[in-house]
């Protein structure tokens, strides 16, 4: 008897996940799931999507939104805490009721445990790089750091690593500047 082949998942297989409170994402046809987050990872969230909601409230160059679904194939749809789409980028890919292609920013906050971590920083930054995503934030508040990937040759390569009193910059926002440590002000 030969070995069975585990059939892939598909973003459609999604719709049947049960509403339990966790996150369900499929990446290249495999389903990861995640537990709800935490009050402080949401409070990273919410800290992020202000700094970056008011510089888009008075420069408005796109939208801003709060852990949607990105569908990037059949095989991989998953659900960043932040997502960035500009505004001539929009109505081809966030004009529904999900973003279907690469945001112009994804932002990912760590999760505790080993696996989450693996997650964003090695299969979802595979995943965005394949699919052409610009720029990617990987916030470790373990670590008080922003890891900031950009898009370079096919691939996403990471540009520096800031932490407290640097401040994180975006060729995306024109004369954005956010002070690290405001980011993990709980």
């Amino acid at each position: 008897m030969g070995a069975k082949i585990a059939p892939l998942m598909t973003v459609a297989d999604l719709d049947v996940t049960p509403d339990d409170g966790n996150r369900y994402e499929v990446i290249e046809g495999e389903l990861f799931v995640s537990g709800a987050p935490s009050i402080s990872h949401q409070r990273i969230v919410y800290n992020l999507q202000m700094a970056l909601g008011s510089y888009l409230v008075r420069n408005p160059m796109g939208i801003l939104i709060p852990a949607p679904g990105v569908i990037f194939s059949d095989l991989s749809g998953v659900i960043p805490d932040l997502v960035f789409v500009s505004r001539a980028r929009q109505p081809e890919i966030a004009a529904g009721e999900h973003v279907t292609g690469a945001p112009d920013l994804v932002i990912e906050v760590l999760s505790p445990g080993t696996e989450n971590a693996r997650r964003d920083r090695a299969v979802k930054l595979q995943l965005y790089g394949k699919y052409g995503v610009p720029e990617y934030w990987i916030v470790d508040p373990e670590q008080r750091a922003v890891e900031v990937y950009r898009q370079q040759q096919g691939s996403l390569e990471r540009v520096g690593t800031f932490t407290d009193h640097d401040d994180i910059t975006s060729p995306l926002f024109p004369d954005f500047r956010l002070r690290i440590l405001n980011i993990f002000v709980l």
